[in-house]
């Protein structure tokens, strides 16, 4: 083929590749904050330093998931505390003849299985309603045999309290042997309580446990509460306990390793974190100053003026993976459940791609010269 023949042919090949997008599998980072430098951009843009982690630290959590939080243990009582709904059984020992209780011929009475009612009283035989409700079973005794004392002088009294309602906690699920528990002493862990109900399966990834006191609700990581033992916190009565598999998660996007829904493995996430699980940066393709973490916050967190909180619900935060400070930031910067964090393409890749098409373009070229 003559050499005009060859040019057409590669003129009508340049033509095509300019009529048509290069090929590329991310954005690159300034077609992403392009809208930034208008004067309503519907986002901000704020690049991640150290400087800047305190203040970012400090506003509220995002992701349809409340800041956790998790009371820290402290020492309960030893002994059984008696609670409305408890059940108490009280035997009374006569030495005189003339019993008062016993029928003739015995010298024991045990008395009708009582509930403590919900004012914390039981009624006792010829004395009345004795309040019991947050006294151990051998203070409780000792009440009861003082007020019998001054009918029946000799007297001594046995008293046993069983756990009701307000004195069991319930383990909901996640464990082997799920169930309500009873309390014998008021220094039952979360941990103990996880023992009774056989364990958690190893096939619960990063479980989390939950508890639920009254109208309060906390969550922390079981390896979290396994390694901290202050955090092993002493139960109530009445607390609700579960386990569950960590549903926090965070989208990868963009030049890295793979792009998907990406679970928390861990109690806390950083931007260096994220990219590990999500395969690393595409040595080809991404660009290590354009790792950017896009968040969305609530209408009523945004702050227009200074720095309690961010300047628009649509926040991206801008990593640079080049410097000391941007890798050292990189690790203590906070990713939250939801977040998108996206590997932009470098612009360089482009031109490879470009480059790349031209000399397939040339190679055909050159063989359409051998026909």
């Amino acid at each position: 083929m003559n050499l005009p023949g060859r040019l057409i042919i590669v003129a009508l090949l340049l033509t095509g590749l300019s009529a048509c997008g290069l090929p590329r599998g991310a954005a690159i980072q300034k077609e992403v904050l392009r809208a930034d430098n208008s004067e309503n951009p519907g986002f901000v843009v704020y690049p991640v330093s150290r400087d800047l982690l305190p203040t970012i630290a400090s506003w509220p959590a995002t992701g349809g998931f409340e800041a956790r939080k998790w009371p820290k243990h402290t020492a309960g009582s030893a002994d059984q505390i008696i609670a409305a709904g408890d059940t108490v059984v009280i035997t009374v020992w006569e030495s005189d003849e003339n019993a008062l209780l016993a029928p003739p011929s015995q010298k024991e009475t045990v008395l009708q299985t009582m509930t403590v009612s919900s004012s914390g009283d039981v009624f006792v035989p010829y004395v009345g309603k004795v309040r019991i409700a947050g006294m151990s079973p051998g203070h409780a005794r000792d009440k009861v045999q003082e007020q019998l004392s001054a009918l029946i002088p000799s007297v001594q009294v046995q008293l046993t309290a069983t756990p009701g309602p307000k004195n069991s906690v319930s383990l909901v699920g996640g464990v082997r042997n799920p169930g309500s528990f009873p309390m014998q002493t008021r220094d039952v862990t979360v941990l103990q309580l996880l023992s009774m109900g056989g364990g958690v399966p190893e096939t619960i990834e990063n479980p989390q446990v939950r508890l639920v006191r009254g109208k309060d609700y906390y969550a922390l990581s079981l390896d979290r509460l396994y390694a901290e033992p202050d955090l092993d916190t002493t139960l109530r009565g009445g607390d609700k306990v579960f386990v569950e598999e960590d549903k926090r998660f965070f989208l990868a996007l963009g030049a890295a390793g793979k792009e998907s829904q990406i679970p928390f493995n861990n109690e806390q996430m950083t931007a260096l974190d994220a990219v590990t699980l999500a395969g690393g940066l595409t040595d080809t393709r991404a660009d290590p100053k354009g790792v950017l973490v896009l968040r969305e916050f609530a209408a009523e967190d945004v702050v227009a003026t200074g720095a309690a909180g961010p300047g628009n619900t649509r926040v991206i935060f801008t990593l640079d993976l080049t410097t000391a400070d941007g890798l050292f930031s990189a690790g203590r910067f906070q990713i939250m459940p939801r977040d998108l964090v996206l590997a932009t393409e470098s612009a360089n890749s482009t031109t490879q791609t470009f480059l790349g098409m031209l000399a397939t373009s040339a190679r055909f070229a050159v063989d359409a010269d051998k026909l």
